[in-house]
């Protein structure tokens, strides 16, 4: 299993920790907490119990083997975790590769940004004969995935392809144009079930189809995930990280530590932070609580590459304002490592000779660590005995557990974003969709502009 270390978020270990008084007084809450949470069965936990989306899955190996590009087109939720899986997972050269040593499985592209530059540059390099796009899009109405399905349908109508050959939609089983279209045109198509959202989607057909497309065991993925959900909703809580890092965030918030910075000390997990943050923030920053309260509520997430943030972010998280928590996700053995050779007798060069790479990064983790503690800031470590979807698959649930546990603990709804619907709306009338001819923008009373 992953390990957790919270030694560095409790007094005495640094200033201002949490005490066994405000943990002990928090418990009975949070096994309530639990109960709820598990009574109501969320999506996101449904989806790994339920073997048909991971068997459609797997059954178009075969015909996705079949392409010499997949290309998956969607934002946020659909496609945070799917870049995370690839980037923790696959070969870090994956699209470099040639075919016979990817095992015949295709190259793994994202089309997400509507950035015209990127955009060009990735459909520049594709064989569209042997491309198949994913469309990831549960609404079937997000204005960039809609845009860039458009564009890449007109250029296979353009080239005389045939549409339903090159295209799957990833989209709500039952309404939004996307269904509509499948169905009417039988093109082939994947469910997003009608209670996961997009930032909970992960283990859903939006990331499991693309991660099969890299070699990746999905069918591990899902059996880490199963395990950690096993743990968290464990009521003997020192045995329950999803309860102890929703009680350590919740308590370090009542000090003013309302910033979460996740510090992966490995490239390959990054990804990971990049999707913990849309996970976090969507999910716990809210104008209202479950009753109506204006009580805008949220914890700020951070992402941060250990070791090259030390050199730019760190500064301030040991001497700015303590107004930050610190995660570090660690890995124990890398699947490969490096050895720096003795090439200098210099006693500023020679001590790292006969050393590795792995032993360098994971002993400036520590000293980051070490260094925040004598600060008085507080950290914990996530532990990966090793990069494996068994253990990324843990990963997912543990954290969306937390979010579930920590929505509770605000007394907020963790599942929905009323606050990203409004620039939505904005946008469709600013691109003059019907339906919003006559909506009225926030316009400043007084410009201050600089030409």
């Amino acid at each position: 299993m992953l390990k957790f270390d919270f030694s560095y978020m409790f007094s005495p270990n640094i200033d201002r920790g949490i005490t066994e008084n405000e943990f002990s007084s928090l418990e009975r809450l949070v096994i309530e907490k639990i109960e709820k949470v598990n009574t109501l069965r969320p999506g996101f936990v449904k989806i790994i119990f339920d073997n048909q989306y991971l068997d459609t899955v797997q059954s178009m190996k075969e015909w996705i083997n079949g392409f010499e590009n997949f290309v998956v087109i969607g934002i946020g939720g659909s496609s945070l975790g799917a870049r995370a899986i690839k980037e923790a997972l696959c070969c870090p050269d994956w699209n470099y590769l040639e075919q016979n040593k990817r095992n015949g499985s295709p190259k793994l592209f994202f089309l997400e940004n509507p950035d015209p530059d990127i955009t060009a540059s990735v459909l520049d390099r594709l064989d569209l004969r042997h491309t198949l796009f994913d469309i990831v899009s549960k609404s079937g109405s997000t204005a960039e995935c809609m845009a860039h399905y458009q564009i890449v349908r007109g250029l296979l109508q353009s080239r005389g392809l045939s549409v339903k050959d090159h295209l799957i939609f990833t989209t709500d089983p039952h309404k939004g144009v996307l269904r509509k279209i499948a169905s009417s045109e039988e093109i082939r198509s994947l469910d997003v079930p009608m209670d996961v959202g997009g930032r909970f989607s992960v283990l859903s057909s939006v990331g499991l189809l693309p991660a099969l497309a890299c070699e990746i065991d999905i069918a591990e993925l899902i059996h880490g995930a199963r395990d950690a959900y096993v743990r968290s909703v464990d009521k003997n809580l020192l045995q329950n990280p999803s309860a102890v890092m929703a009680m350590c965030h919740y308590l370090h918030k009542q000090k003013g530590r309302t910033i979460t910075v996740m510090m992966p000390y490995s490239n390959r997990l990054y990804g990971l932070a990049d999707w913990f943050r849309q996970l976090w923030a969507e999910s716990l920053g809210k104008k209202t609580s479950l009753t109506g309260e204006v009580v805008n509520e949220g914890l700020t997430p951070i992402k941060a590459l250990g070791a090259v943030d030390q050199h730019s972010q760190v500064q301030l998280y040991n001497e700015g304002p303590d107004d930050k928590t610190i995660t570090f996700l660690q890995v124990e053995r890398f699947s490969r490592d490096v050895w720096i050779p003795p090439v200098h007798e210099e006693e500023e060069l020679s001590y790292l000779s006969q050393k590795t790479l792995s032993e360098l990064l994971n002993s400036e983790l520590l000293g980051t660590e070490r260094a925040l503690a004598s600060h008085g800031r507080p950290s914990m470590r996530v532990i990966f005995p090793r990069i494996e979807p068994y253990f990324i698959g843990q990963f997912f649930m543990y954290y969306e557990f937390t979010t579930a546990i920590m929505a509770e603990l605000l007394k907020i709804n963790a599942y929905d974003q009323p606050g990203v619907e409004l620039g939505k709306k904005i946008t469709y009338h600013l691109m003059r969709r019907k339906g919003f001819e006559n909506l009225e923008l926030h316009q400043p009373l007084k410009r201050v502009v600089i030409d």
